[in-house]
């Protein structure tokens, strides 16, 4: 139990130290910032779809990600690392393939369509399994960052409305697939 537990705060505290670690290096190098940074519809703002999550437009930017993301991924992560790390990139491939085809023109950096979209992912995982964790999970998760819907409005100040509008979508899409998967699993008995 003790190994498991290290190996998922492992994931999660990797994971952190990796986007700060490339943040605070494009903090220093605009070049890096500007390659890792999502442009719609360009194609040298492709490598943006995967690496918008690591860099971040300031310290205030990346330590608000971090603080969502931590008790979110933690969550997550009670069903395995390799749920999580799979949950993680069909939400980052997913809405920043979204953000790219349908963004504004801008430059969209930040982890927190990832965070809208484990936000989607856990209330709409309890809604389908509807299994009392699930749903316990759901519940703690529209208490703690029910508010935050109202990112997905489009508004001033430089905030990427879009990643938070497709993040939350994809999460809840990934959510869906997973479900389908896991009863299609049991039902069958495959263990894939």
């Amino acid at each position: 139990m003790k190994s498991v537990l290290a190996q998922r705060a492992a994931v999660l505290f990797g994971g952190l130290g990796l986007v700060w670690a490339v943040s605070l290096y494009a903090f220093a190098d605009p070049s890096a910032f500007y390659f890792l940074a999502l442009t719609p519809r360009r194609v040298d703002g492709l490598p943006g779809v995967i690496g918008m999550p690591f860099v971040h437009g300031s310290l205030w930017h990346l330590v608000a990600n971090t603080l969502s993301l931590i008790p979110l991924a933690a969550i997550v992560l009670v069903r395995g690392a390799r749920y999580y790390l799979v949950t993680v990139a069909w939400i980052i491939v997913v809405g920043g393939l979204s953000v790219w085809l349908l963004g504004r023109e801008a430059v969209h950096v930040g982890a927190s369509g990832l965070v809208f979209g484990l936000v989607g992912f856990l209330v709409v995982r309890g809604l389908y399994e509807r299994a009392l964790t699930s749903l316990f999970a759901s519940l703690v998760v529209l208490l703690l960052y029910g508010g935050t819907i109202w990112g997905i409005v489009p508004q001033g100040g430089g905030i990427s409305w879009e990643a938070h509008l497709f993040g939350l979508i994809a999460g809840g899409a990934t959510a869906r697939l997973f479900v389908g998967q896991s009863t299609r699993t049991r039902t069958t008995g495959s263990d894939t």
